[in-house]
């Protein structure tokens, strides 16, 4: 028998509680504390004194009150009939919280993180006689219309021989449907199986991040891209649209599964993502999104410490989907306020501030967070590869970059969408900074672009880049002297930078039409745009005023393509490509026959 530890309160400060006599206890072992048994995990033994992070509120807790161990770390249940749920950082349903007390989340209320007693179709995969090891796949279920779930061998469960599985037939997840022996030792396995938070699932091989995850937006797949396993951040200030460009990336991209973490958000954002992730529309299926999304919500106003906990929580059923087979995009809206949380224990643990009072291992949690993404060859058999995708959105104050869990977040991503204030206030959406952000995936993910879209993806992106840079150039020159002091050339490089901003970098996530750009439709957008530039170039060498290329029908055209040709008429833009030839022969035409005449004049 493992002993249980049994202690007593000896001090309480908000979320944070000490407890004696629990020298049985081991780190992050849940613990319940108090005569209403709240959920609790130990964060720190000092002798037989455990420091207890409670993940509920301590109100009207006493010294003298019992906590006694479970013996388990924090752990989630993980089997079918997760998605379409929405928790709570230690995944309890928050409905069957609001059946169980109200408005508020009562203390002390006990519920299962699935139904237990629902049945399900199970169909077995393996047969009776099979070896089989941590990982692989036993049967399947429909878990949704848009999901079918693997049931997995739990990745501590030892190899063994299966010398029982269950028929084709309808169980509940607490039917035992498979038992595997080894040694003469039997193993009796369930739908279901629980899994440490804090310990990532172990994978058989890591893959290198080479296939993007297409969002069609056009300034993160084009000039920003992140690849399926990668991780990325979108730091911005209040107001700057974080929240909208995450849910444009949950609902677009092409992943099978999303987990939308809302950590520490106001409770006013979070019910607007509440009410409406149900209501929105999976576009590839016409079914509802929540049909493949589990949302976790913790917002600010929920106990600090279950805040911390949430995104272990959440990338815990993210790896679980991975380990299936599918790509997961995992969204956690903010660090920074999981971080502020890790501030507040901190504080209350009297531990040694470092900068802005963040604990000094902050940089460290973060990296084991963002760790946990990856493309990767699941264990077990058949052979399949999933991935997690990581996208963190930060809230520096002030939109200051330069504090702590931005610069740390910094050093773990590779992707950094910067979101900018000025941008967002002369209402240009997303307001993703060109210049301030990057991707580590461009040289990646250029092969997938080469071989399933275009051979000219990459270029097209550097050359129409470069004008962007060049702009950024010039435009301290304008601020200094003017527009009129620049040469016709680089007059140019400023009217089309100004068209790729408004005809590609801008994106109206409520337009049928614009929301979503196909990796097609980018490419193409691009290329018209470069093309124009090109044939501009010409046309001044050859004598054609600016003037005269500015007040070309062929600019409104092009600026309002995104809007006007839809993803099944996407012909029309070689029509465009067409006009684009027959107005500057006309104008280069046209400037050479004034020309001629002027000559004729003189002579």
């Amino acid at each position: 028998m493992v002993a249980v530890a049994k202690g007593r309160i000896v001090w309480v400060s908000g979320p944070a509680v000490k407890a004696d006599g629990m020298s049985a206890a081991k780190m992050y072992e849940t613990v319940e504390v108090g005569e209403s048994k709240l959920i609790g995990e130990v964060i720190r033994l000092t002798g037989d004194v455990a420091f207890i992070q409670v993940y509920e509120s301590t109100s009207g807790l006493k010294p003298g009150e019992p906590v006694v161990g479970t013996g388990q770390p924090l752990s989630v249940l993980l089997g079918p009939g997760i998605i379409g749920r929405i928790y709570d950082g230690i995944q309890r349903p928050l409905d069957e919280i609001a059946a169980k007390s109200g408005a508020f989340i009562g203390r002390g209320v006990v519920t299962t993180p699935v139904d237990m007693k629902k049945k399900y179709k199970f169909k077995p995969v393996a047969k009776k006689g099979d070896q089989v090891g941590p990982g692989s796949i036993l049967g399947t279920v429909e878990e949704t219309p848009l999901l079918t779930h693997s049931i997995l061998v739990p990745p501590n469960s030892p190899s063994g021989k299966l010398v029982d599985i269950a028929g084709e037939g309808d169980y509940d997840i607490e039917h035992v449907i498979a038992t595997t022996e080894k040694g003469g030792e039997k193993v009796s396995l369930k739908m279901y199986h629980k899994w440490p938070v804090r310990k990532p699932r172990p994978y058989a091989e890591r893959y290198d991040p080479t296939v993007p995850l297409v969002t069609g937006q056009r300034v993160i797949d084009t000039y920003f891209p992140i690849a399926k396993g990668g991780t990325g951040a979108i730091p911005g200030g209040f107001g700057t649209g974080k929240t909208v460009t995450l849910h444009q990336i949950a609902k677009w991209a092409d992943s099978k599964v999303v987990v939308y973490i809302g950590c520490g958000e106001r409770g006013n954002e979070m019910t607007e993502v509440l009410v409406e992730f149900p209501h929105l529309i999976d576009p590839r299926s016409g079914r509802p999104l929540m049909e493949r999304t589990v949302l976790v919500a913790n917002t600010s106003n929920m106990p600090v410490a279950a805040r911390e906990a949430s995104i272990y929580t959440g990338v815990t059923m993210a790896e679980y989907y991975r380990d299936m087979g599918y790509d997961v995009v995992l969204v956690a809206d903010s660090t920074s306020r999981w971080a502020e949380a890790l501030r507040e224990m901190s504080g209350r643990l009297e531990e040694m501030p470092a900068e802005e009072g963040y604990p000094s291992y902050l940089a460290s949690r973060l990296a084991e967070f963002y760790e946990r993404a990856g493309r990767v060859k699941a264990l077990g058999s058949p052979n399949r590869a999933g991935s997690v995708t990581l996208v963190g959105a930060v809230s520096p104050s002030g939109a200051d970059f330069t504090e702590p869990v931005t610069t740390h977040t910094i050093r773990f991503i590779k992707t950094f969408w910067a979101l900018d204030t000025r941008l967002a206030y002369s209402r240009h959406y997303p307001s993703i900074n060109w210049m301030q952000s990057y991707s580590g995936y461009l040289e990646d993910v250029s092969k997938w672009w080469k071989e399933n879209v275009t051979g000219e993806w990459y270029d097209l992106r550097a050359e129409s880049y470069h004008v962007l840079q060049r702009e950024d150039t010039l435009k301290e020159i304008v601020r200094l002297l003017g527009p009129e002091a620049l040469p016709d050339e680089e007059k140019l490089v400023l009217e089309v930078a100004r068209m790729v901003k408004i005809g590609i970098l801008q994106q109206n996530s409520f337009d049928k039409v614009d929301t979503y750009c196909s990796p097609q439709k980018q490419v193409k957008l691009v290329k018209l745009m470069v093309k124009f530039y090109r044939e501009a170039q010409k046309a001044l060498k050859a004598g054609t005023p600016l003037a005269d290329i500015r007040a070309m029908p062929i600019i409104p055209a092009l600026l309002k393509a995104k809007f006007e040709i839809p993803e099944e008429q996407l012909s029309k833009l070689d029509d465009l490509d067409k006009q684009i030839d027959d107005q500057f022969r006309k104008a280069v035409g046209g400037a050479a026959a004034v020309a001629a005449e002027e000559a004729k004049v003189v002579a």
